[in-house]
C-alpha cells in the first residue's frame, strides 16, 4: 500500500505501527483495517488517502485504538515491532537490486560525504554553529547520516537485545 505522502505522513502520527506495516508484508493486513475504519475499499489507495487527510476525531481515535489492537495481534503472531522495521527495510534493499538504480548509492555518498565534511569543518573551527538552525540542521544531517548507514550495514539494535538478553541470563542464580 502506497499512500500519498501527507496520508503517511498522519498515520504514521496516529497508527505508528500500523504505518510501518503498510510499508511491507503486512501492508495487506494493515489496508483492511485502516479502510474499515475510513469506509473505503482496501484496494483503493487514493480513496484511503484522501480520507485519512480528512478523517474525523473520531475516525482518528478509531485509528489509535486500531494501533493498540494491531500492537496486540502482532504480538500474539510473535512478529515483533524490529522484524516490521526490517522488512521495510528488506524491501527497499530488494528494489534497489531488481531496480538497479544508482540513485539511493549516491544519494548514500552525498549524505555521508557532506556531513563528514560539515562536522570537520565544525571541529576545524572553519564554520560556527551558533544558531539554533545550524545546530538543528546539523542535527538532521547526522540522524540521516546514520539511517543511510544503517540502511546498508544494518542497526545494532539486535546486539542490543542479545546484550540485554545475556545480562538477564547473568543475574539468574
Amino acid at each position: 500500500m502506497n499512500l500519498a505522502k501527507d496520508a503517511l505522513h498522519v498515520l504514521q502520527t496516529v497508527a505508528p505501527t500500523i504505518a510501518r506495516a503498510t510499508l511491507g508484508p503486512f501492508g495487506g493486513l494493515a489496508a483492511t483495517a485502516i479502510s474499515a475504519i475510513l469506509g473505503t475499499p482496501p484496494a483503493d489507495e487514493a480513496a484511503t488517502s484522501a480520507a485519512l487527510l480528512t478523517a474525523t476525531p473520531d475516525q482518528l481515535l478509531a485509528l489509535k485504538k486500531a494501533e493498540q489492537d494491531f500492537q496486540v495481534q502482532i504480538k500474539t503472531l510473535g512478529i515483533s515491532e524490529e522484524k516490521l522495521i526490517y522488512d521495510d527495510i528488506a524491501n527497499a534493499r530488494a528494489r534497489e537490486m531488481s531496480v538497479k538504480d544508482a540513485t539511493p548509492r549516491n544519494l548514500a555518498y552525498l549524505i555521508i560525504g557532506f556531513t563528514g565534511a560539515c562536522i570537520a569543518a565544525t571541529l576545524a573551527g572553519w564554520t560556527k554553529v551558533d544558531s539554533a538552525l545550524a545546530g538543528t540542521l546539523i542535527g538532521y544531517l547526522v540522524a540521516e547520516c546514520r539511517s543511510t548507514l544503517t540502511y546498508y550495514f544494518g542497526s545494532s539494535q539486535s546486539s542490543q537485545n542479545k546484550d540485554a538478553t545475556i545480562a538477564s541470563i547473568a543475574k539468574q542464580p
